[in-house]
């Protein structure tokens, strides 16, 4: 399912799990703090993009569509294990071509947690039962629940760059639908154009004005920006020095505080990963259950070093 890396970058590297190529212990990350438990809905879209981690299509089924009874069981867990969950996200593909979407969706509210969707906020949302069903939840549970929409950048040329011509209007479409139905939206925005941060939280910041949009550009849990995530490009391997180095703490990194659930395709149950950003990396699959997902993680891909470790990023709100 993977892309092969351009030959020559990490060359011995992110081979073992103990240890890097120059024979240092490989840093790992306990869970210490479970604050968010993600489910991949499914990896179907609605569209390709260009630059797609987990490799999402209209054709691609590899992680198939998850059942409200099976993140009902998930939820089970999380007070069986007592758990301190606060969050429940929901991840992609795209979350609304799952029919049960709002069905799991309404489970994790039942039980209290805060809901985060992630969505291109187009025609799968736009649905008119998808529709319904979100004012049905948020009449319900009134600010518990946020879609976050990736909106790859201010620009309709950029954007569609990446997810076809028409996705940006597209989008702006379902987002001014959310804005009048009084659901909080976020956005997940891209740094793949070699804009200044400031360049490009300014652009968004005229976006949302221009569409009276209640999002701070500013907030970086608001408007998150994501670095490209590319394996093939260099990056050094983080061993148990690298903390006192980079004077970082391992709590800080995104698999010490969440996991995610996902089902394969042919799979009879879900299985819990360590990590969303590495949906088909068999070594960060932890098992069929919460309590075997309380392992730790080595940190043992270039995502780790790059996208976790020294981008300091977060998957979460």
């Amino acid at each position: 399912m993977k892309d092969l890396p351009v030959p020559g970058a990490n060359v011995g590297k992110f081979q073992d799990s103990l240890v890097t190529a120059d024979g240092s212990e490989r840093a790992s990350v306990a869970l210490t703090n479970p604050e968010t438990l993600w489910f991949n809905t499914g990896t179907l879209c609605n569209i390709e993009c260009e630059n797609c981690y987990i490799l999402s299509s209209p054709t691609n089924d590899a992680l198939v569509y998850l059942s409200a009874p099976e993140v009902t069981s998930y939820l089970d867990q999380i007070t069986e294990r007592n758990w301190p969950i606060r969050e429940i996200g929901f991840t992609g593909g795209e979350p609304f071509m799952n029919p049960q979407m709002i069905a799991m969706s309404r489970a994790a509210l039942a039980r209290g947690f805060d809901v985060l969707i992630l969505t291109n906020a187009m025609l799968p949302m736009m649905r008119k039962s998808m529709r319904a069903g979100l004012q049905e939840l948020e009449a319900a549970y009134p600010g518990k629940m946020t879609l976050r929409v990736s909106l790859d950048h201010f620009t309709a040329p950029q954007h569609d760059a990446e997810r076809g011509k028409g996705s940006f209007d597209k989008t702006l479409m379902g987002m001014r639908w959310l804005r009048d139905a009084g659901i909080r939206m976020t956005v997940a925005g891209r740094t793949l154009w070699g804009e200044s941060e400031q360049v490009s939280r300014a652009g968004f910041a005229d976006l949302y004005r221009d569409n009276g949009f209640d999002i701070d550009a500013q907030h970086p849990g608001q408007t998150v920006l994501f670095p490209e995530m590319d394996e093939s490009v260099e990056v050094p391997e983080i061993t148990t020095a690298c903390w006192g180095i980079l004077d970082k703490s391992p709590n800080d990194v995104m698999c010490a505080s969440s996991r995610m659930v996902v089902k394969r395709k042919g799979a009879q149950s879900p299985a819990v990963l360590a990590c969303t950003l590495l949906p088909y990396a068999a070594e960060f699959e932890l098992g069929a259950t919460l309590a075997e997902a309380e392992a730790p993680v080595q940190l043992n891909h270039p995502h780790c070093a790059k996208f976790c470790v020294l981008g300091g990023a977060s998957c979460s709100a």
